[in-house]
This record gives C-alpha cells, sequence and structure tokens, in this order.
C-alpha cells in the first residue's frame, strides 16, 4: 500500500530516463521511498554509468520506439506508477529547422503519449497513476528552443486531456512543471555567472532548484496522499513563475 508518507513498499515504478537529471533524482526518491523502480535509460553508456542501487534495475528504453517501450513493460508483472522524465532541447538553432523540431516532439511529446498508452492497461489493473514532465515553458515560449516549448505545452495539455479520459478506469493522471533545475543538461548555465545572476535574480526563492526538489512532488502525487488529484501541473520552480 502506498501511504500518506509516499511510501510505496510492495510497489513498481517505471521512469524513463531515469539514469540521469531529474528522472534519475525520481528513481532515486521512489527506491528509498520503498518502490521497486525500473530506471530507463537511452544507451548502454548510459545505464553503465548509472550508481548502483538495489532497488533499481537500469533498463534500456527508447520512447521513440514501440518495441522498446513494450519490452520495458512486459518486464513489469505489475505497474503502480509511470514517470515520463525522458526528454530533450536541442540548443544553438537547431529546433528551428524541421529535423530538429519534429526530433525534439517525438521525444518530448510523442513518447510521452507512447509510453502513457502503452502503460495504461497495466495501471488500471493495479489502480496506478502517472506523472509527466512539462516545464515552466508549458507556460510561456522561448525564443532559442521552439520544439522543447511546444512539446512541453504539449505535454500540459496531454496531462489534463489523458486525466479526464482515463479517470473512469482509476488511473490518475498529474505532471510536474520544472523551473530551473541544476542537472547535466543546465550545467552551462549553472556555471555561467551572468546567466546564472540573472535566473537567481528573477527566482524569489533565489537557488538553483535539485533533481530531489522535484521528486518530493512526484512521491505526493504518487502517494494516497494525492488520491483525490488528477489533471494537475505543479510548477516546481521555486516562485519563477509568479514573477
Amino acid at each position: 500500500m502506498t501511504g500518506e508518507d509516499g511510501t510505496g513498499t510492495g510497489k513498481v515504478a517505471l521512469v524513463t530516463g531515469g539514469t540521469r537529471g531529474i528522472g534519475e533524482g525520481v528513481a532515486r526518491a521512489l527506491a528509498e521511498a520503498g518502490w521497486r523502480v525500473r530506471a530507463g535509460g537511452i544507451s548502454l553508456e548510459e545505464i553503465g554509468g548509472f550508481a548502483a542501487h538495489p532497488s533499481i534495475d537500469p533498463i534500456l528504453l527508447d520512447v521513440t520506439e514501440q518495441a522498446s517501450v513494450d519490452a520495458a513493460l512486459a518486464g513489469c508483472e505489475r505497474l503502480d506508477l509511470v514517470v515520463n522524465c525522458a526528454g530533450i532541447l536541442l540548443r544553438d538553432g537547431v529546433e528551428f529547422t524541421m529535423d530538429g523540431f519534429e526530433r525534439t516532439i517525438a521525444v518530448n511529446l510523442t513518447g510521452t503519449m507512447r509510453m502513457c498508452l502503452a502503460a495504461k492497461d497495466k495501471l488500471a489493473a493495479s489502480g496506478g497513476s502517472i506523472v509527466n514532465t512539462a516545464s515552466m515553458l508549458s507556460f510561456f515560449g522561448s525564443p532559442y528552443v521552439p520544439g522543447y516549448s511546444a512539446s512541453k505545452g504539449g505535454v500540459a495539455q496531454l496531462t489534463k486531456s489523458l486525466a479526464a479520459a482515463w479517470a473512469p478506469e482509476g488511473v490518475r493522471v498529474n505532471a510536474v512543471a520544472p523551473g530551473w533545475i541544476a542537472t547535466e543538461l543546465t550545467r552551462p548555465l549553472v556555471e555561467s555567472g551572468e546567466r546564472s545572476d540573472a535566473i537567481l535574480a528573477r527566482t524569489p526563492m533565489g537557488r538553483w532548484g535539485e533533481p530531489r526538489d522535484v521528486a518530493g512532488v512526484v512521491l505526493f502525487l504518487a502517494s494516497d496522499a494525492a488520491r483525490f488529484v488528477t489533471g494537475a501541473v505543479l510548477p516546481v520552480d521555486g516562485g519563477y513563475l509568479t514573477v
């Protein structure tokens, strides 16, 4: 049973993009709360670099490939939670090309939908839930990454749509919307004094977020404490959106 404190002893979660960044933080937090976790990584190199945890099983998972998604789910005798953290952001104007734009949408939005659809029956059987990863860019645009912004806006609306569609079957669907989180993806910004200072100046809490900050909200959304919460897109941004 999942308790009020988010404990998931005996329950199984699958985290896409779960071997690095926010996904890794989520996978480890779930494992520490008693969940058995399958953490998807895009390559053998990425999985090989994952620090072992007794309750986490790193697996190859490419959310753009149906066969890969099906194989990941086939390894789950039961499934109580899917956390969709797999995502990409392409810099240097790449998302202003059609190839770059379509690739970003394929991973961030279509990949999320593919995972949700494939896992739905198992989640309905267990009374489980889904937590997607939206973004602060679900709420406003970016002049630098149009594909990422569009995909994350789509994830927010997909979350609400699936929540409405699947509530009668007992499947809750929510999303977290991270702000500026310190990960390998954002390292260049974290280490850039001028850009980091500008970000922190707009962030009321005055610091960069950490993967565990997002993980705590995922634990809440997966727990019985959130049993009447579905269709929510919760910002985890230190107040960035309020300014």
